[in-house]
């Protein structure tokens, strides 16, 4: 029986300042550091073998994975880094504080770009993207496929495909999995993997360095 693992990067000095983050390399801050351990030592205590890591591009969630491999005394362990496991991009959102957008363009629309399945944010240019896809961090995403601003169902699209890429293959080898992500790509993750529905999937919090254990189960994961 394989087990997953999942779990959302400590805080980053964007948490804090309230910022919409996305596809910004922001580092975690100390607290979000001491999260990632705390999440280590939870994992320690169920005497959870990781045998695969994998986070996003991210050093936020780098990071954090490998906190959490170095509590468990799995240093040896390379976390695969794939981008399909990113932040939701959020458009010309990103950078911009939470608190001062909504007062900007009020409660409803602010809740729609950070909760609704289907509400894409502002888009950034074709030409924004061009300069993008030069950065180095970027380097392995298909240019075709660099989103200009995600809804939560894009961000599902490509999270999906790693999913069937490489959770259900190495689950179904009896492997334990460990991801570690962002709070909307986690989101989309457990909207697959609990099916839950468009609606109820804005309720979801995911939160910060909280590990979020399965079982996988003939073929169904069992979240424990």
């Amino acid at each position: 029986m394989g087990k997953l693992i999942l779990v959302r990067h400590g805080k980053s000095l964007w948490n804090k300042e309230n910022r919409f983050t996305g596809w910004i390399d922001i580092d975690l801050d100390i607290e979000g550091e001491k999260e990632a351990e705390d999440a280590g030592k939870q994992i320690k205590e169920k005497n959870i073998l990781i045998d695969l890591a994998y986070s996003s591009i991210f050093k936020r969630a780098y990071k954090t994975g490998k906190i959490i491999l170095d509590v468990l005394d799995k240093e040896n362990i390379e976390i695969k880094k794939d981008w399909r496991l990113n932040e939701r991009h959020y458009g010309k959102l990103q950078g911009l504080n939470k608190s001062e957008i909504e007062k900007e363009y009020g409660t409803k629309q602010i809740f729609l770009w950070r909760r609704d399945y289907l509400t894409k944010p502002p888009q950034i240019s074709r030409n924004d993207i061009e300069t993008l896809v030069k950065k180095s961090i970027f380097k392995n995403i298909p240019k075709d496929k660099f989103p200009s601003g995600e809804s939560l169902k894009d961000t599902l699209e490509r999270v999906n495909e790693f999913h069937k890429e490489n959770i259900l293959k190495k689950i179904e080898e009896n492997k334990n999995i460990l991801i570690t992500a962002h709070g909307n790509s986690l989101r989309a993750l457990v909207k697959i993997i609990e099916k839950i529905t468009d609606e109820d999937i804005s309720k979801l919090e995911i939160p910060t360095g909280k590990p979020i254990f399965y079982d996988y189960v003939e073929g169904d994961f069992i979240k424990v």
